[in-house]
């Protein structure tokens, strides 16, 4: 009888999942990318993909960590084909500079606008275009209502979102997979000297549905994120927090 309840509860987890747009890697196969040991955070142990990602920052350093995170992301992403479009309020991104990443600037649609109102209405409609690898939206805030607005373009086109936030202080709950926090972290070249090293974040995982949040220090070499084990970083205590 026990077995049978396992078995039972186990589909019904699976069957919730595939609802929440999670997938088995043997699902879908051409859909995955490789974001190292912070995979094993999620589902299946792959980066959900299909879903909106919300991202924190609280200053200018932690944006431009953020952009450069969610770089090394849309690598693995747009090598599947097709371009980004990132949204943006705050004029500040330089897109050659995404080339570090492998992303060459005619693959990454820049859009500037001036209104919180017309970010989020860029937003919604590029989410609808199946035909994007990812769109990433700079916003000061968002509430639950759009947010669940852009949740639903991204089920029917199956894009990839990011929203990334600049008002911690206005923090509240919206439809999201994940919450991450990406901050800088001291890097460190190969030969020991002085100089421009690889890049490097202190990156958090604050929550996640159905899996569990974990923090890692990871920098960026060779086209790939590479796990750098710290001391006073770890994988945090397993739990289940749902969001939106």
């Amino acid at each position: 009888m026990m077995v049978q309840q396992q078995a039972i509860k186990k589909q019904l987890e699976q069957e919730i999942l595939l609802m929440q747009g999670f997938k088995p890697l043997t699902a879908d196969p051409a859909r995955t990318i490789d974001i190292g040991p912070m995979a094993a955070c999620f589902p299946y142990g792959q980066f959900p993909l299909g879903n909106m990602h919300e991202f924190l920052v609280g200053n200018e350093i932690d944006d431009a960590c953020t952009s450069g995170f969610i770089a090394g992301i849309l690598t693995g992403l747009m090598q599947k084909g097709g371009a980004a479009i990132w949204i943006n309020q705050s004029k500040k991104l330089y897109p050659p500079a995404f080339t570090q990443f492998g992303i060459e600037p005619d693959r990454l649609l820049l859009i500037d606008v001036r209104k919180q109102q017309e970010a989020l209405w860029v937003m919604e409609e590029a989410l609808q275009y199946g035909g994007l690898a990812a769109v990433v939206g700079d916003l000061h805030k968002i509430d639950l209502t759009a947010s669940r607005r852009l949740q639903l373009a991204v089920e029917k086109s199956r894009v990839t979102g990011f929203v990334i936030r600049n008002s911690e202080r206005a923090l509240n709950t919206i439809a999201a997979v994940a919450r991450w926090k990406i901050s800088t972290a001291a890097s460190e070249s190969s030969d020991g000297l002085p100089g421009v090293a690889h890049p490097r974040w202190k990156v958090e995982l604050q929550r996640v549905r159905n899996g569990r949040p974990g923090a890692w220090i990871v920098e960026w070499q060779a086209g790939k994120f590479r796990f750098v084990i710290p001391p006073a970083i770890s994988i945090l205590p397993a739990t289940k927090r749902k969001i939106g």
